[in-house]
């Protein structure tokens, strides 16, 4: 939320060295851009970031080109290259020091909006495109940035666009903002990545996921996300109103996910490539150390704004952790009634009187506890009394991978005559299409046909009981939570015509 909020308002508000006159149209016109911006998002990240992707590649070089035209200013600038410049003044500054690096900590930001489309790209374009061509235009930038203050102090109210002659600041303002809204354009669609994962992980219920390419599984749009960080981006823009009042929360956000990525590594480097614990310590911790420092000179100014990241992390935290405790006591409440699954087909396979009527076709109960009787299943028996030909329990896992290859997809076991098991698997990042991959697990023999199957869906009706396990406050956050799920059946792409849904209440 606070990226696109302060890059499209600093960007906007170059407006103002064009004309003074033009001061009190600068928040307007951001949020005319920011409601532009939202709603192409539903067309498709791709046919934004394809048109925009030139002019940013346009920008980078016009950057780099005014900072080598000012350079020239003054040669002194060249001493930034030496740490010990940078040592001394913090060393002789003391607390002014600290509160700088707070200051001018926006300019080592910015690498995140390129990072947040990680998964879209891979790591390779990714890599080419920051080292070849963003890293050494903002390099180059900076220092005519600074050799231009040295030279010229009067500059130091905005010495990006005093960098440019008059004739083209409305151009460069253009320009910056076009650059702005793609950054702005790869944090939306890093937002959407990020929530998709984390609903195939089991932190947050299952919302719409809207797939806006046909070859490209990471162009996706989530109309409720994209309707929060709109909400979101226009209450920043508003209550804060200009890029100098919103800086401080940015700092706070940026350096905060910096320290976390850290501690992340760590644990990547440990374990996936197994490093050990000292040596994983002894390459992260100067970086560490580093961060630490930021952090801290940017949490001096938590009361200026700072305090906003600190609320919103502070709020996905909790319906995270709300989420999934209330999955996990729902889960032990039905647990309780469940019957085994060998059990239940001992029963029912019995001839008897009271046995259920045998219908023909197949049956597929959706259930996350394969070992145990799908509640559906159980309440088709009780009111309609019959029991299908071929019955199939299915459960859907989602790998900690982001792709799982077609041929580990699915593994299908036979219980008995009229019982298997069918186990879906997915990547966090795959489209977890369970009508596509029962068409291809004929391959391995599973009958499946469509006109004469029937998914058995069972819904819940959730009710709050503050002395049942959680907190009156967190029920109503889970029950809210739940309620805002997107119908299974949407979720999993089965065929709607084919859906049967038996509803339960249960008391949480």
């Amino acid at each position: 939320m606070i990226t696109p909020a302060l890059s499209v308002l600093s960007a906007v508000e170059g407006l103002k060295l064009v004309t003074p006159a033009l001061d009190d149209y600068v928040l307007p016109i951001s949020v005319v851009i920011i409601l532009l911006l939202f709603a192409v998002q539903s067309r498709g990240t791709g046919a934004v970031s394809v048109f925009f992707g030139p002019i940013t590649l346009v920008w980078f070089l016009v950057m780099a080109a005014a900072g080598v035209a000012h350079i020239g200013d003054d040669l002194a600038i060249l001493s930034a290259f030496n740490p010990l410049n940078a040592i001394g003044f913090l060393w002789n500054a003391g607390l002014t020091g600290f509160i700088v690096l707070g200051a001018i900590f926006l300019t080592v930001t910015g690498a995140e909006a390129l990072y947040a489309d990680l998964g879209h790209f891979g790591r390779l374009p990714i890599q080419v495109a920051w080292f070849a061509v963003v890293f050494p235009a903002l390099a180059l930038n900076y220092l005519g940035q600074g050799a231009l203050v040295l030279s010229h102090p009067d500059a130091l109210s905005n010495p990006f666009f005093l960098m440019f002659p008059t004739w083209a600041l409305l151009p460069m303002v253009i320009l910056a903002t076009a650059a702005t809204i793609i950054a702005s354009q790869s944090v939306i669609t890093g937002a959407f990545s990020l929530i998709r994962q984390a609903i195939h992980l089991g932190f947050l219920p299952r919302f719409e996921i809207c797939y806006t390419s046909e070859t490209q599984t990471g162009q996706i749009y989530l109309p409720l996300v994209n309707t929060i960080l709109l909400a979101g981006v226009l209450a920043l823009m508003l209550m804060f109103g200009s890029s100098e009042a919103l800086a401080p929360a940015y700092g706070v956000s940026i350096t905060g996910a910096m320290v976390i990525d850290t501690i992340l590594a760590f644990e990547f480097v440990r374990r996936q490539w197994g490093w050990p614990a000292l040596t994983a310590i002894a390459v992260l911790l100067p970086l560490f150390s580093l961060e630490l420092v930021f952090l801290g000179a940017n949490l001096l100014k938590v009361h200026h704004g700072g305090y906003v990241p600190i609320l919103i992390a502070g709020t996905l935290i909790t319906m995270m952790w709300t989420w999934r405790k209330g999955v996990s006591l729902l889960r032990e409440k039905t647990a309780r009634q469940d019957i085994p699954l060998s059990q239940f087909m001992t029963m029912v396979e019995r001839k008897s009187e009271h046995a259920p009527v045998d219908v023909p076709g197949t049956a597929i109960f959706l259930t996350a506890t394969p070992d145990t009787t799908p509640a559906v299943l159980l309440h088709n028996i009780k009111h309609n009394h019959v029991l299908h030909q071929h019955n199939v329990i299915m459960t859907i896992k989602t790998a900690r991978v982001p792709y799982v290859p077609e041929k580990d997809r699915y593994t299908i076991t036979k219980l008995s005559d009229r019982f298997s098991l069918l186990e879906l698997r997915f990547g966090f990042m795959d489209d977890q299409n369970v009508s596509r991959a029962l068409a291809r697990c004929r391959k391995q023999g599973f009958k499946f046909e469509i006109m004469s199957t029937s998914f058995y869906l069972g819904r819940r009706k959730l009710i709050a009981d503050p002395q049942s396990g959680l907190p009156q406050w967190q029920d109503k956050l889970f029950i809210a939570m739940a309620d805002s799920a997107i119908d299974p059946t949407e979720y999993f792409h089965l065929p709607a015509n084919r859906v049967v849904e038996l509803g339960e209440q249960v008391i949480i």
